[in-house]
């Protein structure tokens, strides 16, 4: 399968750690400057999915089209081999790109993975993204995302999100920089049957305490395989996990990768 080379954006200074970080749905690769920001010792490329950002938005969406784009992008950057960051649907993406391409992931880390959701759930997120709002202006679009921004973000980094994720289009309205119907067919990929990090891929799972996206099924799955290497870290927070916790997970990422 032929990949699209993704739009990247690089943190973080020349000869640190190598690690590729894949964002979630409706996300951009302008997500990671914070997590980036707390980890000096990291050079981290971090990409915008097809569909979503500066990337190319065709279809197809699956996830095997996805990991393909991924590896094109390594390939065009250069980079043989590297540690994975996926969060939500990056999560799912990293994971299916460590089966296919073992030889191309080092250590991979899963911040709240949106991996074998239940159906009628995401069915149900499937709908309402068919229909995606729009705003008069930025401003609007602001107040909006503030009302269900994760209460234990830094609204500050609101602001980020509004000046690198927000486009105006021909019609004169204002909508996040994303494909819908690459999202209604994400949620679509992340109900299929869980797979579980491969043998050889240490892997640190990083799961919400407040929210259930990890279903309780996939963690012990991940316990009881004995060709597994994964270590399941709860965190006190909701979904956006590297946007609420960034110390704590830049503690744990630090500390997993060096191993």
């Amino acid at each position: 399968m032929a990949g699209l080379r993704l739009h990247t954006r690089v943190f973080g200074a020349p000869g640190g750690r190598t690690v590729v970080a894949l964002h979630g749905v409706k996300g951009h690769c302008g997500r990671w400057r914070l997590l980036a920001g707390h980890l000096p010792g990291t050079r981290m490329y971090a990409l915008d999915l097809r569909g979503h950002g500066r990337s190319e938005w065709s279809p197809p969406w699956t996830l095997e089209q996805h990991v393909a784009d991924v590896l094109a992008t390594m390939d065009a950057l250069g980079l043989p081999r590297a540690d994975v960051i996926g969060h939500s649907f990056g999560g799912a993406v990293a994971v299916h790109l460590a089966r296919q391409a073992p030889h191309r992931v080092g250590r991979i880390v899963l911040l709240d993975p949106a991996i074998g959701l239940d159906p009628v759930v995401a069915g149900q997120r499937a709908e309402v993204e068919r229909a995606p709002r729009s705003f008069a202006d930025p401003d609007e679009a602001r107040a909006t995302r503030l009302g269900t921004w994760p209460p234990l973000a830094d609204a500050s980094v609101l602001d980020d999100e509004v000046a690198d994720h927000l486009v105006r289009d021909a019609d004169g309205r204002w909508r996040w920089r994303y494909a819908p119907a690459a999202v209604v067919t994400a949620y679509s990929e992340m109900a299929r049957p869980a797979v579980l990090p491969p043998a050889g891929a240490p892997t640190l799972l990083v799961r919400s305490a407040r929210v259930q996206v990890v279903r309780p099924e996939l963690v012990e799955a991940c316990r009881a395989a004995t060709d597994a290497d994964v270590t399941v870290v709860d965190l006190d927070c909701y979904h956006e996990v590297p946007l609420e916790r960034p110390e704590q997970v830049s503690e744990l990422m630090e500390s997993f990768l060096a191993r």
